[in-house]
């Protein structure tokens, strides 16, 4: 039974990793989780300089889902390197970095120094490009063009992931640009911008208004996406957006996806990506599957008399 993908050239050895900013830096989930068994470990985003993100409260659970306002706190790009990366090359995991910027040349000022030292880099293209008026990579044709093709000439050694947005008005149209551009695989879905009000005090649940649903609640329209996508690039999928067991993962897989990850799941059961792993193996058991290939787009779509 063979479970190995591949983004470019990077091997995995099954297509399971974590999506980031729910797993923190990988030595925090540690203790209960085998790290070498994952498919790659994606940490938290990293951004030139700390950040100490939004004010509290900055996370309120829903139904099937959870929000998060997080504000991309993180410890710069300096800790992360001396103080963060040096336990993860214990490991015989791929470590994916996450990055973020305001503008294209704190993307490239990050890709310089990321690139020596860890395996691929994911784009978070939600953030907002201050010389452009606030407007968001995610979104805008030509800023979201610019950046992936200086990240692409840039790096040397790492893979580039680009991570899409569910805002875009077209996802898909959004990750052909990506894969013309060089890049290397698309990771969707980003969380989707919501709101929840406290009847009681009239107020908001979370300081910042309003914040990123995640969790079973969007794990339909991230499978729309991915199928979507999947008709219109040749580059890797990685799925993501309320896998919370071996079934959700198979679901984007059968949508398209060649790689999943973990996010939501990582709060309610810190083994839920190893769990994961190991329901993927029973299923293809079950079904005879020698090579999770073959499930990769295998969903049966054609339209059938009524």
């Amino acid at each position: 039974m063979n479970l190995e993908v591949k983004i470019g050239r990077l091997s995995l050895k099954n297509p399971v990793m974590t999506a980031s900013g729910t797993f923190g830096y990988g030595a925090e989930y540690s203790e209960f989780v085998d790290l070498n068994a994952l498919g790659a470990l994606v940490v938290k985003g990293i951004s030139l300089e700390p950040r100490q993100g939004n004010p509290t409260p900055r996370i309120y659970e829903t139904p099937c889902g959870m929000l998060n306002s997080i504000g991309l706190q993180n410890v710069g790009l300096r800790r992360f390197l001396s103080e963060k990366l040096p336990f993860l090359r214990k490991f015989n995991t791929p470590v994916i970095v996450n990055i973020l910027g305001d503008s294209i040349e704190e993307y490239l000022s990050l890709c310089q120094s990321l690139d020596p030292e860890v395996d691929a880099i994911e784009l978070n293209v939600s953030c907002p490009n201050v010389k452009k008026g606030g407007i968001s990579f995610a979104t805008d044709r030509e800023s979201l063009k610019e950046l992936v093709g200086k990240v692409r000439d840039t790096l040397k050694k790492a893979i580039l992931i680009v991570k899409l947005s569910p805002v875009a008005s077209n996802i898909a149209e959004m990750a052909r640009l990506c894969e013309q551009q060089g890049a290397d695989a698309v990771s969707m879905i980003n969380t989707i911008p919501a709101m929840a009000i406290d009847i009681e005090t009239r107020r908001p649940r979370l300081a910042n208004i309003i914040g990123g649903l995640s969790g079973p609640a969007i794990k339909p329209i991230g499978v729309r996406m991915v199928w979507q996508t999947y008709q219109s690039v040749k580059i890797p999928i990685i799925g993501m957006g309320g896998i919370m067991t071996a079934e959700d993962a198979i679901e984007y897989i059968l949508a398209g996806a060649t790689c999943v990850a973990v996010g939501t799941a990582n709060f309610v059961n810190p083994s839920a990506t190893v769990e994961i792993i190991q329901g993927i193996k029973d299923y293809m058991i079950r079904n005879k599957i020698e090579n999770i290939k073959e499930l990769i787009g295998g969903v049966v779509w054609e339209i059938r008399d009524r």
